[in-house]
């Protein structure tokens, strides 16, 4: 069985983009177009990893991880965050809200398809 993915972005032409990727890949992709559907579709498919947006709307990226970190039957979902967010208090708010990597947009894809790879393996 395949990996599963949730992407998590409220941005219609990234979303297409990342989930033919990861379709490609071989993942198999679920898909939340604000922080509340993220939240809910990570509850309900307990995907082995979310590519999640920060600046979203209802509720945001670190919202979303917060609330993931905090439930303990889903507390070690790995978590991707993608975002145009890059300065560097941002990446440490990332990262003490417990995101497993960080990477900035633009990206590579390659760099994405790596990074993905690297933190299903764990």
């Amino acid at each position: 069985m395949s990996a599963t993915i949730l992407i998590a972005d409220d941005e219609p032409n990234i979303l297409i983009s990342l989930e033919f990727l990861m379709k490609r890949e071989g993942y198999e992709v679920k898909l939340a177009r604000d922080g509340q559907e993220a939240l809910d579709a990570i509850g309900q498919h307990r995907p082995d990893l979310v590519l999640l947006d920060v600046m979203m709307p209802r509720k945001t990226g670190f919202d979303v991880c917060q609330e993931v970190r905090a439930n303990p039957a889903l507390s070690q979902t790995r978590i991707l965050m993608l975002t145009a967010k890059g300065r560097d208090t941002d990446i440490a708010k990332g990262l003490a809200l417990g995101v497993n990597a960080y990477m900035t947009k633009p990206f590579s894809t390659r760099e994405l398809v790596e990074k993905v790879r690297s933190l299903l393996e764990v």
